[in-house]
């Protein structure tokens, strides 16, 4: 999907990210735009992004490189409840893995993800995109990963 771009959130753009949401039942499974905004400046080799269709803002991201393991993470993904269900969450996640790919001079072998086991639209989103399930995480996600 050519139309679907991520951008840096900056001071143009921060509040309509914060303004993004998820259906309620979504909720418990991700942390706010707002505080993902505010945690990102205290993470060294991380960037928050807006995924874009066209110029209009529908998701969000947060990734970077984990100071524990050294791989790439996908700390944040949320795509607005208006266009979820729509296979933009699938582009969204391939968008993020070509952007790393491209940023990748450290030949970092692997991106991560963490999701609620309960999640099952993350669950699918990220399966369908390329990745992996393996363990549970001590702290209680569901880790997947896909080889770069």
């Amino acid at each position: 999907m050519k139309n679907l771009t991520l951008k840096s959130i900056d001071k143009n753009n921060w509040e309509e990210a914060i303004n993004l949401s998820v259906r309620e039942d979504q909720q418990r499974f991700i942390a706010s735009n707002l505080y993902s905004i505010a945690e990102v400046q205290f993470l060294d080799s991380f960037y928050a992004k807006g995924i874009f269709l066209d110029d209009r803002i529908i998701g969000f991201t947060m990734y970077g490189i984990d100071s524990d393991d050294h791989n790439y993470w996908i700390y944040r993904l949320m795509i607005d409840q208006k266009y979820q269900g729509t296979g933009l969450g699938v582009h969204a996640v391939k968008r993020i893995v070509d952007e790393i790919r491209g940023m990748n001079n450290q030949q970092i072998p692997l991106i991560m993800i963490g999701y609620h086991p309960e999640n099952l639209a993350a669950k699918f989103v990220y399966k369908k995109a390329g990745f992996v399930e393996g363990e549970l995480a001590s702290w209680g996600e569901q880790l997947a990963a896909l080889s770069i």
